[in-house]
C-alpha cells in the first residue's frame, strides 16, 4: 500500500516542531523513529495531511544518570535501550523489555518516545514504564509538563498528551540494592507484539516482599498495574505457593480482550502464568 498524500517538514528544534503542529492542528502527525505511524499510513487508516518528522532534532537521544534518577530521551531507540551501560546497571528492567521488541531492524529504528506516545496496548515498555512509576516530560507551547506514568496512558492509543505536546524525555528511577525486576510476555506468533507482557519490580528484606510494583500489557485495552497482585504479595515470603495466590488476581478489574489469537478467558490465564513467572524470576534477582 502507498501512504495518501502529504506534505513533510524535518524541523531542527522541539520549538518549530510544536509550531508547526500548532499551525496545522489535527492534521499533522509526528514521525520520531516510524514504526508505529508509518505501517498505519500505508494502509491509509492515517492519513494525515502533515508529517512532522522530530527524528532529527539534537539533544533527544541521550541517556544519563543524575543522583537516583535515569534521564532518557524520547528519540532513544530500543537498541540503545538495551546496549545502555547505564540501564544495564541500574535499571535493567528497560533493557530487559527492550531487547524483546519486534526485531533488529525495529530495535534500531523505533524510539522510546515513540512507542509511549502511540500508547499500543500490546507494546512492551507500557507495562514496565507503570512499574517504574516512570515520569514522562511532554513539551508543549507552555513549556515542559511532567505527568506521571500513572496518568500518562488513558485509552486504546490514547495518552495524556495534548495535541500540541511532544515526549521529551522520561525519567526512571535507579534500581536500589535488595530490588528484583523482570520483564516476561507471551509474544503474539506473527507481529510479536505481546499477547500478554508483565513487568515486575519487587523490594526484598528478610526474606519477604517490602514492596510490589507490576505492569501488565497486552491484557486490556491499555496498560495498567496489577494492584490486587501487589497488595498480596507485600509482607509476605515469595514462595510458589504465595507467588501462585497472588498471580491469579493478574486480570482483576481489567476488561480483558479477545481477538482471533486468544479469548479473553486464555488472555486471563496467560496473565496469571506470566506474572507469577516474572514475580519468581524477580525474586531471584533481588536475593
Amino acid at each position: 500500500m502507498i501512504p495518501a498524500p502529504f506534505e513533510y517538514h524535518a524541523p531542527s528544534t522541539v520549538k518549530e516542531a510544536i509550531s508547526l503542529l500548532q499551525q496545522h492542528g489535527d492534521d499533522a502527525k509526528l514521525l520520531a523513529g516510524g514504526h508505529s505511524l508509518l505501517p498505519i499510513m500505508k494502509f491509509r487508516l492515517a492519513q494525515p495531511k502533515v508529517v512532522v518528522d522530530i527524528g532529527r532534532i539534537p539533544g533527544l537521544d541521550g541517556i544519563a544518570a543524575k543522583g537516583s534518577t535515569i534521564t532518557i530521551g524520547a528519540l532513544v531507540t530500543h537498541d540503545a535501550v538495551e546496549q545502555s551501560d547505564v540501564l544495564l546497571r541500574q535499571c535493567p528492567l528497560l533493557p530487559e523489555t527492550a531487547a524483546v521488541i519486534g526485531d533488529m531492524q525495529v530495535r534500531n529504528r523505533g524510539t522510546l518516545g515513540g512507542s509511549l506516545a502511540h500508547a499500543d496496548p500490546a507494546a512492551d515498555y507500557p507495562g514496565a514504564i507503570l512499574a517504574l512509576d516512570a515520569e514522562i516530560v511532554a513539551t508543549g507551547p507552555k513549556g515542559n509538563r511532567t505527568i506521571p506514568a500513572k496518568d500518562f496512558f488513558v485509552e486504546m492509543l490514547t495518552t495524556a498528551l495534548t495535541p500540541t505536546e511532544i515526549i521529551t524525555e522520561v525519567r526512571v528511577p535507579a534500581t536500589g540494592k535488595g530490588t528484583g525486576t523482570a520483564y516476561m510476555k507471551h509474544p503474539h506468533p506473527a507481529s510479536g507484539y505481546a499477547v500478554v507482557g508483565v513487568a515486575v519490580v519487587l523490594q526484598v528484606s528478610g526474606g519477604k516482599c517490602q514492596k510490589a510494583a507490576i505492569g501488565i500489557n497486552g491484557v486490556a485495552g491499555k496498560a495498567y498495574r496489577a494492584s490486587a497482585v501487589e497488595k498480596a504479595l507485600v509482607g509476605k515470603a515469595l514462595d510458589e505457593k504465595t507467588v501462585a495466590a497472588a498471580a491469579a488476581h493478574a486480570a482483576d478489574g481489567a476488561d480483558v480482550q479477545a481477538d482471533l489469537y486468544a479469548s479473553s478467558e486464555f488472555r486471563a490465564h496467560l496473565a496469571s502464568v506470566y506474572t507469577k513467572r516474572a514475580i519468581l524470576k524477580a525474586a531471584s534477582r533481588a536475593t
